[in-house]
């Protein structure tokens, strides 16, 4: 396979050089896969109350990533939870604060699941993604939705957006991409412009892959003696999958815009299951479909008062079936419906400060069919309201501040408020420094599977209150030869009545408890450098690192009274480095290498040698190449690109999660095409 993939590497790169003789230089270039200068929602430190970690563009498209659950590795204060594969299901954690305490939004629209909570970002992929943002607290613009102040975290996803220069009316784009494991992955996009202010996107791609990949299962004893040691292939940890989607954007005037998008995704995958007692193969299946139709108005008046409109209408059916013997038998159906609305205002009372109003409603509804019972389905609903009230102050150049309330009402159950108050303070307004700080309180109420389902959650959970407090300083510097950009923060977060789940030997199966109280203690740290080089090199390094000490300390009378909570490391970081040349005509080549680094942690609320689990890390390497022909009229340009990306570089055998080994050395090359 990997001399297959070199030999149509070279190909590839061969036929650039045929095309290329002989064609003139240009010097204005559109390159679509390089969309680093298009900025979409760009921003500085000196506007930013909470300075955001943000991917996007190049930088984004040039990670060893495959779906959004990848490039959030990268970013500091992240833990994802990986269960192996291309089919595996993957979760964020920010600042263990909780996977259902970080929001996931999709073009602007949050991400639900009231079953469990759990966001399968592996699910969306970075082809048609454009920017990934992460804030941890909120985001800086009171102008949002009153749902997006009750988070202690958010996720902001932004699909690509058409761009057509003067003439142009049609792009079109296909991509293959394939490697080890027997991975297919061809994608196609089209971008149609129906008017100069309206246009029409439309993505689609299909997954395949056997997840077969060989692993080292190796236990030792306490006592240092080896219990076993061989090499195995990873059995049902395939997955058929095909995403589509469409969109609709109409930017009638300089203020106002109105978006509609629709996504559909089915898969059918295998649940390889933990390896445990010698089992190497488990006969758990999972079927998914997944559709949302989403719309989203906003407009302004006066220059003083913005509104925005936001609707959504979701349906997600899902089907577990346990062919198992060994296991409790399963033929389970789940139904999903959601109705969302947003209605929020923003007011500009004086240059210096504004204030919004915002109100979300969302209704749920949750069918369950055992088809091994004959039973009439089980039916949940809950009515979930958020009205929120911020205001936001500007001094001058120095002093930026925001305070928000929310009012979150779930059912019949009793309101919780919660407030947040955010300062950024620029001391020399020359420099591009801020000193910023915030504390908020967020309140979770538990999921349909958290209250309902004995063999999947626990009745008697109780609700969750997060209390976050958090100092930074922040530094940006752009130069002629170099830019700069530097984060610190340390973070303090209490969390009441906290809710962790883990796995309860089948993957689609949790376990569901209260630890009581939770002190998290943490440091991110985080720089971004670029450095213009001659000869038209440019050298780009991005480096993460984090300190946690998140500990439960419910009652001193317990065992594990003030150890480190499941699966969260002390120390973890990641280091990015990519060298790129670009010819004069436009071209790109360059060389990117990714370092992740996970340190030590336990499997269990005891910090036992027993539920050990070692650190590991991860070396990853990408070469590509992107260049244009012309097109057969000669007036536009047809661009290609060859990538050829190799995953754990060393071969090193790890697990981030307990007993589920992750592939060894892999490769991935891919092929694309856009005119």
């Amino acid at each position: 396979m990997n001399k297959k993939i070199l030999f149509i590497l070279i190909l590839a790169l061969c036929a650039h050089s045929a095309f290329a003789t002989g064609e003139a230089e240009i010097d204005s270039i559109y390159n679509d896969f390089r969309i680093d200068e298009v900025e979409v929602t760009a921003r500085t430190l000196t506007k930013d109350v909470i300075v955001p970690q943000t991917l996007k563009g190049a930088e984004l498209q040039d990670l060893n990533a495959l779906s959004v659950a990848d490039a959030l590795r990268y970013f500091a204060g992240v833990q994802i939870k990986d269960y192996g594969g291309v089919g595996g299901i993957k979760t964020i954690n920010v600042r263990s604060m909780g996977s259902q305490h970080t929001a996931v939004y999709y073009n602007g629209v949050q991400l639900g699941n009231a079953q469990n909570g759990q966001v399968d970002l592996g699910r969306y992929s970075l082809d048609n993604m454009e920017q990934i943002e992460l804030y941890n607290g909120q985001k800086s613009d009171i102008f949002q939705s009153a749902r997006e102040f009750g988070s202690a975290g958010n996720v902001y996803l932004t699909t690509r957006k058409p761009y057509f220069k003067a003439g142009e009316r049609v792009h079109v784009r296909a991509q293959m991409r394939f490697g080890s494991f027997a991975l297919a992955n061809p994608n196609v996009g089209v971008d149609i412009k129906l008017t100069d202010q309206l246009s029409l996107t439309m993505d689609a791609e299909y997954v395949y892959s056997s997840g077969k990949y060989k692993f080292r299962y190796k236990r030792v004893l306490p006592n240092g003696d080896t219990a076993y040691d061989t090499t195995a292939v990873r059995q049902n940890g395939d997955i058929n999958a095909v995403r589509a989607e469409i969109g609709l954007h109409d930017y009638y005037s300089s203020t106002g815009f109105f978006r509609i998008h629709a996504y559909n995704y089915w898969s059918e995958r295998g649940i390889p299951g933990a390896i445990v007692n010698n089992v190497w193969r488990n006969g758990e299946r999972l079927w998914d479909r997944n559709t949302f139709v989403q719309a989203q108005w906003q407009d302004e008046w006066f220059n003083r008062w913005s509104m925005r409109v936001l609707a959504k209408w979701a349906n997600d059916y899902t089907h577990y079936k346990n062919y198992d013997e060994r296991l409790l038998p399963s033929n389970n159906e789940y139904l999903q419906q959601e109705a969302y609305l947003s209605f929020a205002n923003k007011v500009q009372i004086f240059n210096w400060w504004d204030v919004s109003v915002a109100y979300d409603f969302q209704y749920n509804a949750l069918s369950r069919e055992n088809l091994l019972l004959d039973a009439e389905p089980e039916h949940f609903h809950r009515k979930s309201h958020w009205l929120s009230a911020a205001t936001a102050f500007n001094v001058k150049e120095y002093l930026r501040m925001q305070a928000s309330v929310l009012m979150t009402a779930v059912d019949d159950n009793k309101p919780r408020i919660t407030p947040g108050i955010f300062f950024s303070f620029r001391p020399y307004p020359k420099m591009d420094l801020s000193l910023n700080a915030f504390y908020k309180q967020s309140y979770r109420y538990p999921t349909f599977n958290d209250l309902y389902y004995t063999d999947l959650g626990n009745a008697n959970l109780r609700p969750e209150l997060a209390r976050q407090h958090s100092v930074e300083i922040a530094y940006r510097k752009a130069a002629k030869q170099y830019n700069l950009s530097f984060s610190a923060s340390y973070y303090y977060n209490r969390v009441t009545d906290k809710i962790i789940a883990y796995p309860k030997g089948q993957q689609f199966r949790w376990t569901m408890l209260n630890l009581g109280e939770v002190k998290i203690n943490g440091v991110d740290a985080k720089a971004d450098m670029s450095f213009y080089l001659p000869l038209r090199f440019v050298l780009h390094t991005r480096f993460n690192y984090t300190y946690q000490k998140a500990i439960d300390v419910t009652d001193p009378n317990d065992t594990y009274y003030k150890n480190q909570i499941p699966y969260i490391p002390r120390h973890s970081g990641s280091a990015v480095g990519g060298l790129e040349w670009t010819s004069r005509r436009g071209d790109h080549y360059g060389l990117n290498y990714s370092f992740i680094y996970v340190g030590e942690r336990y499997s269990q609320q005891e910090n036992t040698i027993y539920n050990y689990v070692l650190p590991w890390y991860t070396h990853d390497l990408t070469l590509y190449g992107e260049w244009g022909i012309n097109s057969v009229q000669k007036e536009r340009l047809v661009w290609l690109k060859a990538n050829l990306e190799i995953n754990n570089l060393l071969g090193q055998d790890y697990e981030v999660i307990q007993n589920y080994p992750m592939p060894k050395q892999n490769v991935r090359c891919t092929i694309a095409i856009r005119y």
